[in-house]
Formats: structure tokens, C-alpha cells, sequence
């Protein structure tokens, strides 16, 4: 086999970059999930599965492409699901188009809940990430960022279904 060429190591630009970004990694989700926890007792993994639930028409998404959107393993969506279906938010249900999947669907008071908790987490996005940028940063964040997640992952990202 041949032996691969060791990269470049990153030059002190491509450093302050991805220092930045790591630091952006680190604080961004903590600072979510503490606004979630606090105002709605919801992390913002367990948020945005309610989320994308209710931006389906009939709030209703297999587990398996959930957990594609939600980038996670079965396993981890099927805990936050059982968590959910504690409180009353989602339901499971066997997918009447092929029994061989099953059914994530967002329940009267699941929607009740996003509604309760979208409002204060988007003030949040808003405040920490479109009001610290321009119009033009903003559209460059979603292109750069769906680009990183494209060379992470090819699988297709989650978009609201307005914006399909």
C-alpha cells in the first residue's frame, strides 16, 4: 500500500479560521440548549425534532429520515422520541405505506409546545447570529455552511418545506 503524503499543516490564516469555527462549535449550541432548557425544558436536539415535525404538513416523518435531518443515529433519535412520547409530544406509529417503518408524529401538544417555544429560541437565533451579520454574511453562512456539511455528510440536509 502505498503511504499517503502528510498535508500541509494549517497556515496561520486557515488557523484563526478554524479557531473560530471550533469556538463557534463549542459556544453556539450551549447557548441554545441553555435558552431551551430554561424557557421550554427542551434541549435543542429534542427542539428541533418537534420542529421538523410540525413543519411537515401532516406532522408526520418516517424515524429514519428524521434521523437523517436530525444527522443522528436510530438509536439516539429513538431516545429523544421515547423522552418526547413521555411528555405527551410525539407518538410512533406503524407507517400504513410499508409496515417495515415507523412514524414519528407530533401530537396536538407537541404543536402546542413548538408554538410555546419557537417564539424566545428564534429571538435567540436572531440576536446571536442575523444581527451580528449583513444580509449578504447571512446568504454566505448558509452556502459556506452547507458546503461543510456536504463534505461532512452528502446525505441531503433538512430544509423547511417552504424553502424545498
Amino acid at each position: 500500500m502505498p503511504e499517503q503524503p502528510i498535508p500541509a499543516p494549517l497556515n496561520g490564516e486557515e488557523l484563526e479560521t478554524w479557531a473560530s469555527l471550533a469556538t463557534l462549535l463549542e459556544r453556539l449550541p450551549t447557548a441554545l440548549d441553555t435558552q431551551l432548557q430554561r424557557d421550554s425544558g427542551l434541549t435543542h436536539f429534542e427542539h428541533g425534532i418537534l420542529f421538523a415535525l410540525d413543519s411537515e404538513p401532516d406532522r408526520t416523518l418516517r424515524l429514519s429520515v428524521l434521523a437523517t435531518y436530525a444527522s443522528c443515529t436510530l438509536s439516539r433519535l429513538s431516545r429523544a422520541i421515547s423522552r418526547l412520547e413521555s411528555k405527551g409530544w410525539v407518538r410512533r406509529e406503524i407507517d400504513p405505506a410499508d409496515g417495515r417503518f415507523t412514524l414519528g408524529v407530533l401530537t396536538a401538544a407537541g404543536h402546542d409546545k413548538v408554538e410555546e417555544s419557537t417564539p424566545a429560541h428564534q429571538a435567540l437565533v436572531r440576536r446571536l447570529v442575523f444581527d451580528t451579520l449583513t444580509a449578504a454574511q447571512a446568504r454566505q453562512l448558509r452556502t459556506v455552511s452547507t458546503k461543510i456539511a456536504t463534505a461532512i455528510d452528502s446525505t441531503e440536509i433538512w430544509r423547511p418545506p417552504a424553502a424545498s
